[in-house]
């Protein structure tokens, strides 16, 4: 008994680390299984091909030097000067905060909507052009996957290396927030590529502590520069397993409970859902201002992640699950949103598309999958 008691204490750590593995194949598996419908509808498409089809990866498995070449073209990004027209916007700095501009000015229309979804998605792939064609970027953009990196600050993006995303704020007294407890961080970053980032938009509604200073306009859009700040930690990334994400894949078989679970919880997520734990697991500012979120150059990794998500759930089921839509058109509520709504980022992508047309990853002016 006492051999079989210590065979089995050894064994444990094992175990433990076989039932991780299989649980991170998951939504492996579902994104494998889904990919032969993915195909069927690139086979169809009229502007996609085999040979134009881009992939977009794991922040994790990209190689050094791919993260390192998308990290430099996002300095880019924010070196090159805004193209909003002079004085209208003066938080506006950069290219980089034309983006955050954007994000700000159409918040309450892209949340708790029907076109969440397809809002976002054109909105990360115009980021991901303007890396390429206004800073030479030569791969795709990137994504989080939640489940994998339980322990943010230990995973590749968050380790603070020459090679990350940046790390954790330096730890500081704070306070919980209405989202959570004070986690690891929650003052200035100051490892890795965007130490000495200059936030300038926002805030307009933050949830951090210390409350970061007000911006000098009511709109959020005045200059108010100060450090990038990240709260990470445990606490809210533990709703977004592996096994959860499955759960709302599997769990949910038309887009409004998808949608809805996504993004408010419920069966999965905590309070927040998957969307609102993966931003306020990054939290503090301008991270926990979900107006100003685009502000953490992390936001594009994390909105990759839930592009991921709602591409997997649609493979699934492809020709049911591609031209549907639910939810209205503002998150205070009213409106019903239809596919031939409009879909305008006119700030930083010139053409303004229906929602129809933003809802396939291989029609329209998309041409990517997931790996």
């Amino acid at each position: 008994m006492l051999f079989l008691r210590q065979s089995l204490c050894l064994a444990l750590p094992f175990l433990s680390l076989f039932a991780d593995v299989v649980q991170g194949d998951a939504l492996g598996d579902l994104q494998t299984k889904g990919r032969a419908a993915i195909d069927a509808q690139l086979a169809k498409s009229t502007t996609c091909t085999k040979a134009t089809l881009k992939v977009r990866k794991e922040w994790g498995d990209l190689t050094v030097d791919q993260r390192k070449s998308y990290i430099k073209a996002v300095l880019c990004l924010q070196a090159a000067p805004s193209k909003m027209p002079a004085g209208k916007f003066p938080g506006a700095k950069s290219r980089y905060d034309d983006f955050v501009l954007t994000h700000i000015q159409q918040t309450l229309q892209i949340h708790g909507t029907g076109n969440f979804l397809s809002w976002h998605r054109y909105f990360t792939w115009a980021y991901e052009q303007a890396l390429i064609n206004e800073c030479g970027y030569d791969g795709t953009q990137p994504y989080w996957d939640y489940g994998r990196w339980q322990d943010p600050e230990k995973s590749p993006i968050f380790d603070g290396s020459d090679s990350s995303m940046g790390g954790n704020g330096e730890k500081v007294t704070h306070k919980a927030t209405s989202v959570g407890p004070a986690q690891n961080g929650g003052g200035c970053v100051k490892t890795g590529p965007f130490k000495n980032m200059t936030v300038h938009l926002g805030p307009v509604s933050p949830i951090a502590d210390p409350a970061p200073p007000r911006n000098p306009a009511s709109n959020g859009l005045g200059d108010n520069p100060r450090c990038l700040r990240r709260d990470l930690g445990p606490n809210l990334i533990k709703y977004c397993t592996t096994a959860n994400l499955v759960t709302l894949i599997t769990g949910q078989k038309t887009i409004g409970p998808f949608q809805n679970t996504l993004q408010n919880g419920g069966a999965v997520g905590g309070s927040q859902g998957i969307h609102g734990s993966a931003h306020f697991t990054i939290g503090s500012d301008p991270g926990g201002d979900f107006y100003t979120s685009p502000g953490d150059p992390a936001f594009f990794l994390l909105h990759g992640g839930i592009d991921r998500l709602w591409t997997i759930w649609q493979s699934q089921d492809l020709p049911n699950r591609i031209q549907v839509i639910s939810g209205g058109t503002s998150m205070m509520g009213g409106g019903t949103a239809k596919l031939t709504d409009n879909v305008d980022i006119s700030n930083v992508a010139a053409k303004v598309y229906q929602i129809k047309d933003l809802v396939s990853v291989t029609d329209g002016p998309f041409c990517y999958v997931y790996e």
